[in-house]
């Protein structure tokens, strides 16, 4: 395997500290390395030592003749005079770029729903991103360097550059170094990951999940690891082994091993005792959306009110945990002011329980203004005394150290943190508050993977309701036990989770000539035949019975969810039970759902 570049005993630092210490790494043809480590370990630091864009103390980088490096890093260069068009391709004629198959892809891809002739200084900061990292992506590069280039990417689009960068090269040509938190995406794309951590770089076969496995082993294995780190690498396993088997299916991912560590680990919810607690503090009733729409006004007198939402009928249970997809304008934001009560709806009412606190974890950090010149220590001091976490009782200090807080850093006034420290002192203070309706509104921003995990683990002993919105999946599928999707303006649940929301806005986004697309290439370019007389008239009627016997699901799965509301909570086998019960129904309705998906595009339904 030909080597493409490689760094010899670098050393790095800085005024106040080392970043690197005689460090020594390489990349070859095929490899896709995912960088993973604490924020401020040097993991942005590393691309630009291994780019070029700064240069080492000592040792060296070497990068083999020929080879071509592209780079998004975090800062913004495109001049804001630009146009879309020139940033992307340039002064090229439209049948110049048109005709590569790779500049439409990422043009789709990425940039569907930007005006090409629109100018930088009008984009939002996450439209400016997406301009950047689609000009990287159209040139010819041998290695790719991307500096969290899910940022401002929704689940749709985090998804498609996974699958771009897995088919963008032949195997085993070309190289890719990512720095990402979101573990979803390393999985996907990541052959190897590199953690960065005490000036070194420590190599792992596979990608997040496989090197959660090796760190476990060598947690256990180094007497004088943390235990905290150790603990929360193996509940984070747990769940990998548990709750996505998905994952665990590649070859490098020694499940024998897996096993063997987690015997004695319990699962990371006790769903029913949390459901318990969450009733006893709550009540029966949290917040009800019956029948809401809610409409703005047209920007022009002639045109009809605009409508986000219609006929939405969502009761929510008290520890229920909800994660919601949708695109950007598709009615989220809108969904979470009705539940905090910051809204009104245009129809239907909204009816909330006497009980209920509704806390939001905005992106914003508005929580944070009024306590710039406060020292950390001083701003916990002025909350409660303690918290219970995990049947644990924790001072305010433990929970700190738990956020990934350093003792030094308690006496930093809160203007000098960082983003990612800013963002876990924020959901701190809110947990402390005591809500027992807690919204997040993209939690991940500037937080590393070890610090979500400590916040997942915190969340699972959290007894309150959990409403997400996130484009992370991983945290979604971690934190929540249902999904559901705002499509077309209503809400859809979905028991397939992510991939089904992903299945549903590809038939959603196809239309008339997309089907026809659709079914010439069933027809021709796979090789399936188009549908006989008999076979379509089975396939429709099939259609039919599958579209009544979803109503049916639904209406029971309804049910189950009063009944599981209504039963009582101390009457453990009973829940038991409903619990099964709901569960065999909802994986029914799911396996359903996938074939009604698999005979609408097969229809042209």
């Amino acid at each position: 395997m030909a080597h493409l570049l490689g760094a010899e005993s670098l050393h790095l630092e800085y005024p106040t500290r080392v970043v690197f210490d005689k460090v020594t790494i390489g990349l070859n043809e095929g490899d896709r390395i995912g960088v993973v480590g604490r924020n401020g370990d040097g993991k942005s630091t590393l691309l630009n030592l291994l780019a070029s864009r700064i240069e080492p103390d000592s040792g060296r980088v070497t990068v083999r003749r020929g080879v071509t490096l592209g780079m998004l890093d975090q800062s913004d260069v495109l001049p804001d005079d630009l146009v879309v068009s020139e940033a992307i391709v340039g002064h090229l004629d439209e049948h110049e770029w048109a005709g590569d198959a790779k500049v439409r892809d990422v043009i789709d891809g990425l940039l569907s729903d930007l005006p090409w002739s629109a100018k930088m200084g009008e984009l939002s900061g996450g439209q400016r991103r997406r301009v950047g990292l689609a000009k990287l992506l159209i040139g010819d590069w041998d290695v790719i360097f991307l500096d969290e280039p899910t940022n401002h990417l929704d689940v749709e689009g985090i998804a498609w550059l996974a699958q771009h960068l897995k088919k963008r090269w032949p195997a085993s040509q070309g190289g890719l170094i990512v720095v990402t938190h979101d573990r979803w995406f390393l999985d996907e794309v990541c052959t190897d990951t590199w953690e960065v951590h005490d000036r070194i770089i420590e190599p792992f076969e596979g990608g997040y999940a496989a090197y959660i496995l090796q760190r476990v082993e060598r947690d256990m294995m180094a007497a004088t690891m943390e235990s905290k780190r150790q603990n929360l690498a193996r509940k984070e396993l747990a769940w990998l082994r548990r709750g996505a088997p998905a994952r665990t299916t590649k070859p490098k991912f020694r499940i024998d091993a897996a096993n063997e560590l987690i015997a004695n680990e319990p699962p990371p919810r006790n769903t029913v005792a949390l459901s318990q607690l969450a009733t006893a503090r709550l009540g029966k009733d949290v917040v009800d959306l019956l029948d809401v729409g809610v409409s703005y006004p047209a920007t022009d007198p002639h045109q009809s009110p605009r409508e986000v939402l219609h006929d939405i009928e969502w009761r929510i249970a008290p520890g229920e945990r909800t994660g919601i997809l949708g695109v950007n304008g598709a009615g989220k934001s809108t969904l979470l002011s009705l539940i905090a009560g910051t809204q009104q709806p245009t129809v239907g009412r909204v009816k909330r329980g006497k009980t209920v606190r509704v806390a939001i974890l905005s992106q914003q950090l508005d929580e944070l203004a009024d306590i710039l010149d406060t020292r950390v220590m001083d701003v916990i001091a002025n909350q409660k005394s303690s918290y219970v976490s995990g049947g644990k009782e924790l001072t305010p200090g433990q929970l700190l150290e738990r956020m990934g807080f350093m003792s030094e850093q308690l006496s930093t006034p809160v203007k000098d943190l960082s983003g990612g420290q800013r963002r876990r002192l924020q959901l701190l203070l809110i947990l402390l508050g005591e809500p027992n309706v807690l919204i997040l509104d993209e939690p991940t921003n500037d937080l590393d993977t070890d610090i979500l995990a400590a916040i997942e683990d915190l969340l699972d002993s959290w007894p309150g309701t959990l409403i997400v919105v996130s484009h992370d999946r991983y945290l979604l599928e971690r934190v929540t036990d249902n999904q559901y999707a705002i499509l077309k303006g209503r809400m859809r649940h979905l028991p397939g989770g992510v991939d089904e929301y992903l299945a549903l806005r590809a038939v959603e986004r196809g239309g008339g000539a997309a089907k026809a697309t659709s079914k010439a290439v069933t027809s021709t370019s796979s090789g399936k035949p188009s549908l006989g007389g008999a076979e379509l008239r089975n396939a429709q009627k099939e259609f039919a019975a599958a579209g009544r016997k979803l109503e049916k699901y639904a209406h029971q799965v309804t049910e189950l969810h009063n009944r599981f509301a209504a039963h009582d909570q101390s009457d453990y086998d009973g829940l038991g039970t409903l619990q099964a019960e709901l569960a065999a129904v909802e994986k029914a309705q799911a396996e359903l759902e996938f074939r009604w998906l698999e005979l609408t595009e097969l229809l042209g339904a």
